[in-house]
């Protein structure tokens, strides 16, 4: 009885610690972006698109080269009563087939079959261009997904932060309504500062709600692209702020590593290849084929009479184009009207690609100044409020000008964080066309 007892606390006690929480490791931005690769299917989606680029790539360099393969086949035609005549083979039965060399025939050869043309060689430089490409759109789909994943994620880490500040003047508003009370009943104030204490105190248990729901939003937002499960709690650890690189660098990093200007690139040459193939049309390509076996009345390397039945053959064969029906000069018109749409849309990602880049940086440049300037204010408010309400508890104040006070120091700890929000977002816009992320 006293070791079932045992056995059934240490079940109790096992399923106990089983159940608790295990603590939470802060998730960097690097590894909310590598949970998100493999999670996010539009992602998923171009890495394959990429493979299947890369095999045909490989598949199209194969053609370039011979085939081999080994053929066996047995074949039984009908007697038409007639003997063929001469030579060994005068034995045998004549079909009724003429196009079939014996009654029974058997074949069993290696044959290697080559084909050249300038198509053949253009669709690999083709399949290159168009892996190009491929990869480009690979890495398109990767800046987007790092772009959504860290607007995400900061959007996340600044409501936990507007918690907190929620959180200092909910207790702010809850000390100056005991403030208030206090003086109230030492007769230095009026019921009316306890009145309005109150009322601030109501807001910012409101604002303090607000800023809690905003979070848990932002959470599950972010937990959708991370987790299996989008209710998974998580706590998110900050990185430190980078400094923002020179306009000289920002701009030749740009024109050499930005994903859009190299697609655009590779579909202006897989245009080109196009027109080339569907020129290659016009001439004519060279078909050799080699066949080493038999091909004999008997499935063997000697028939009668000595004869030898293992050998081989070769052929040489070379179609030219004549007519048809101008299909192919369609065909060539055809790819030239796309190329020339691609160059425009070359051009086209070219001048887009410059005014990003003035765009992104003025972005960023401004922001990093206003954010100074944010957290300067929120200093002064700081201050501000501190010292409002000294005045206050010495009677040199009213309880306007400390609520003025509190307000002025959560709305520039509010703007601080929607500050630094925008300038790690428009940091990351820039490294991302910079190709820096």
């Amino acid at each position: 009885m006293l070791r079932f007892c045992l056995l059934a606390f240490a079940l109790l006690l096992t399923s106990a610690i089983a159940q608790q929480p295990a603590p939470q490791t802060p998730i960097t931005l690097q590894q909310a972006i590598a949970r998100a690769r493999e999670n996010e299917p539009s992602f998923a989606a171009a890495v394959a698109n990429q493979r299947v680029a890369a095999l045909d790539h490989s598949i199209a360099r194969a053609a370039l080269l011979p085939n081999v393969s080994y053929h066996n086949q047995v074949l039984y035609t009908q007697p038409n009563g007639a003997r063929n005549g001469g030579g060994p083979v005068g034995s045998q039965s004549a079909p009724r087939f003429i196009a079939n060399n014996a009654v029974r025939e058997y074949a069993s050869q290696g044959v290697v079959n080559e084909t050249l043309g300038l198509g053949q060689v253009t669709a690999v430089s083709r399949a290159a261009a168009a892996d190009a490409v491929a990869t480009a759109e690979l890495e398109i789909a990767r800046r987007g997904l790092v772009s959504t994943v860290t607007s995400l994620f900061y959007q996340a880490l600044a409501a936990d932060r507007k918690v907190d500040v929620a959180r200092r003047a909910a207790g702010e508003a809850s000390s100056f309504t005991n403030l208030t009370q206090q003086r109230e009943t030492a007769r230095e104030a009026a019921h009316a500062d306890v009145v309005k204490a109150q009322l601030q105190q109501q807001q910012r248990d409101r604002d303090l709600t607000e800023a809690l729901l905003d979070t848990q939003k932002a959470h599950l937002d972010l937990a959708v692209l991370l987790f299996p499960d989008p209710r998974t709690a998580c706590t998110l650890a900050s990185d430190p702020m980078a400094a923002l690189p020179a306009r000289a660098d920002v701009d030749e990093a740009a024109m050499r590593l930005n994903p859009e200007l190299h697609q655009a690139m590779a579909s202006l040459r897989v245009s080109t290849l196009d027109v080339t193939a569907a020129r290659a049309a016009y001439l004519p390509d060279l078909g050799l084929s080699f066949a080493y076996g038999i091909d004999a009345v008997q499935f063997a390397v000697n028939g009668g009479d000595g004869v030898k039945n293992l050998g081989y053959s070769a052929s040489a064969t070379l179609d030219i184009p004549v007519w048809d029906w101008l299909s192919t000069q369609h065909r060539v018109r055809q790819s030239e009207i796309l190329r020339d749409a691609a160059r425009t849309a070359l051009t086209a990602t070219q001048r887009r690609l410059v005014a990003q880049l003035d765009e992104f940086y003025a972005e960023a440049s401004t922001a990093r100044d206003q954010l100074q300037s944010l957290e300067q204010s929120v200093q002064t408010a700081g201050d501000s409020m501190r010292l409002t309400r000294l005045r206050y508890s010495a009677g040199e104040a009213t309880v306007l000008e400390v609520v003025d006070a509190q307000n002025s120091l959560t709305a520039a700890e509010i703007a601080r964080e929607d500050g630094t929000v925008r300038y790690r977002l428009a940091l990351t816009n820039l490294q991302l066309l910079t190709g820096a992320i």
